[in-house]
C-alpha cells in the first residue's frame, strides 16, 4: 500500500467510514484491537480480490471504491449477483472459502482484518458481533428488495432505482445529507449495469438518456451523474421515501 493511502485510514478516528463499518460500535478499546490485526489492501479496476471457493484468510470492509459479487455457472456463464460499496463487509466468519468472486470495479482501498482473530475478537466482542449481525440483515432486506426490482419492475424503475442506491449511499458516506443537488461519479460501466439489471445495452443506454432528456438527471460525461430532485428520481424508481435499499 502507498504511503498516500496509509496516511488517509491508518487512523480509525480519521477512517471515512468508521460510522458505517463492523466496527461502528466499537469503543477506544475495541478498537485498539481490531487496529491489531487490520491491513490495508489495494486494488486496481478490473482486478480480482477474491474467486470463489478459494480460502480466504481475511475478512474486511471496503474503504473506498465499489467491488462486484459475481457467480459463474458451470458453462462459464457469469452473473453478477450484488454490488459492496464503501463500508460493506467483505467474507463470512465461520466460513473458510469465498462463495462469490468479488472483482474491483473501480481501484478499492480495503481495511482487513486476519481472519480466525477477528473470529475470536468477535466471539468475545458483542458490539461486532451485533454490528455484523445489523449489515447482514441489511443486506438481507436489500436482496429481497433487489428481487423486486429484477422481477416487477420496469426498464426505467430499474435504472432510477440502482441510480438512487448509489446517490444515497454517496450522500450517508459524505455525512452531507440528501438535500439539495447530489453529486456522484457513477462506478458501473453501461455494460455492467446492463448485467447487473438484467437488461441489455441498448436498453441502458436509451433509459439513461430518457432520464437525462427529462431532466430527473444531470449527465457530464458518461461517468459524472448530477440529481437535481432525489424525491422525483425515487419517484421514477417506484419507491416511496424510505426507499428500502440504503443498507
Amino acid at each position: 500500500m502507498n504511503a498516500a493511502v496509509m496516511s488517509l485510514h491508518n487512523k480509525c478516528d480519521d477512517c471515512p467510514i468508521r460510522h458505517r463499518a463492523v466496527c461502528a460500535h466499537c469503543d477506544p478499546q475495541e478498537l485498539e484491537e481490531l487496529d491489531a490485526i487490520k491491513y490495508y489492501r489495494t486494488f486496481e479496476a478490473g482486478q480480482t480480490i477474491i474467486w470463489s471457493g478459494d480460502k480466504m484468510g481475511f475478512v474486511g470492509s471496503v474503504v473506498s471504491g465499489i467491488a462486484t459479487l459475481t457467480q459463474t455457472m458451470e458453462d462459464g456463464r457469469t452473473q453478477m449477483v450484488g454490488l459492496l460499496l464503501p463500508s460493506d463487509f467483505v467474507g463470512r466468519p465461520g466460513r473458510d472459502s469465498a462463495a462469490y468472486n468479488v472483482v474491483a470495479t473501480t481501484n478499492i482501498v480495503m481495511c482487513c482484518f486476519r481472519k480466525k482473530p477477528f473470529e475470536e475478537l468477535m466471539a468475545r466482542t458483542p458490539h461486532i458481533a451485533h454490528r455484523l449481525l445489523e449489515m447482514t440483515l441489511d443486506e438481507l432486506d436489500a436482496a429481497r428488495e433487489w428481487m423486486l426490482v429484477l422481477g416487477r419492475k420496469t426498464a426505467r424503475e430499474k435504472i432510477a432505482s440502482l441510480l438512487s442506491i448509489i446517490a444515497r449511499r454517496d450522500a450517508s458516506l459524505s455525512q452531507t445529507g440528501v438535500t439539495g443537488p447530489m453529486v456522484f461519479d457513477l462506478p458501473l460501466t453501461r455494460e455492467a449495469m446492463a448485467d447487473y439489471l438484467g437488461l441489455t445495452l441498448e436498453t441502458v443506454s436509451r433509459q439513461i438518456s430518457a432520464l437525462k432528456k427529462d431532466g430527473v438527471i444531470h449527465l457530464e460525461g458518461k461517468r459524472r451523474v448530477t440529481i437535481p430532485d432525489l424525491g422525483r428520481l425515487m419517484e421514477e424508481a417506484g419507491d416511496d421515501s424510505d426507499g428500502g435499499f440504503l443498507v
